[in-house]
């Protein structure tokens, strides 16, 4: 057995990618038990004035109060919804025009390939956040529903691109041959062979898309472009806090702690799946 199989094969690097995926899972499921328990209890009415203005972290409210005197805990604890949800949705809607599009450029023929491929290098050449916001603006108005979707369709050429050249990777293997020669449609080939095979790289890369999106929305808040009020999203409480961030700079601390948490868990549950869906970075490791 080689060094690197050992190093593979000891406590020490299972504990390495135990830990990794634990972790992360564990502050992704905390922010879901939180976002969810929003629909049905919250400490306080999240529009109501349940305390004096801009109050410090105290036993009655954990995160103080904003400037309209709002429990911030609560109005966070919303954020971890809203958050999720558009995390959840754009990478949905991301995943499915991506991959699509993907498979699409995979089976094309070499000019229609090559069209694709080069659409898809410009849009990813744009910055996901000036994209959904060019979609945004054009749009009826802000909405959590337009961010959502403006979101995942930024996303979706990134995800269009790596399932590109996943699926022409696999396509050159002898076993598609083999497959065709037996008679299985190409439509088969796909859902047999094809995405079995990319869907753990792809499952990485949704859940990095995940993290990017949460961070788009809570930009897009901050710049007006989010969720409208009432909707208490985390950039949108970054936006309100600004102009009070040195006489009460626990509501600029508060919701960003809770923002840097969920993508620094996402990013440690990425990592975790990458560990358990490629063995040949394990056996590096």
């Amino acid at each position: 057995m080689t060094d690197t199989n050992l190093v593979a094969a000891s406590p020490e690097g299972r504990t390495r990618r135990s830990w990794t995926f634990t972790i992360g899972a564990i502050i992704v499921g905390l922010h879901l038990v939180i976002g969810l328990s929003t629909l049905f209890w919250t400490p306080y009415d999240p529009t109501g004035m349940s305390g004096g203005r801009l109050e410090m972290p105290s036993l009655s409210h954990l995160a103080g109060t904003d400037r309209l005197g709002r429990d911030l805990f609560t109005l966070i604890m919303i954020g971890s919804r809203i958050a999720l949800v558009v995390g959840t949705g754009a990478v949905i809607i991301g995943g499915l025009i991506g991959i699509t599009i993907g498979l699409l450029a995979a089976f094309a023929s070499r000019t229609l390939d090559d069209i694709l491929a080069a659409s898809l290098d410009i849009l990813i050449a744009f910055p996901t956040l000036l994209l959904a916001m060019l979609i945004v603006a054009s749009s009826d108005g802000a909405s959590l529903g337009t961010a959502i979707v403006a979101i995942g369709i930024a996303n979706s050429a990134i995800v269009a691109r790596l399932t590109r050249i996943l699926a022409k990777r696999v396509l050159r293997m002898d076993y598609i041959t083999a497959a065709r020669i037996s008679g299985t449609s190409w439509l088969g080939v796909v859902a047999i062979h094809i995405l079995p095979n990319i869907w753990p790289t792809l499952l990485v890369n949704l859940a990095l898309q995940f993290g990017l999106a949460v961070i788009a929305e809570a930009s897009l808040s901050y710049l007006g472009l989010g969720a409208p009020p009432p909707n208490a999203s985390w950039g949108r409480l970054l936006q309100e806090a600004q102009g009070t961030v040195y006489t009460a700079p626990f509501g600029a601390i508060a919701p960003g702690i809770a923002l840097v948490l969920l993508v620094i868990g996402i990013n440690l549950l990425a990592d975790g799946l990458r560990d358990i869906g490629d063995p040949t970075r394990r056996r590096r490791r």
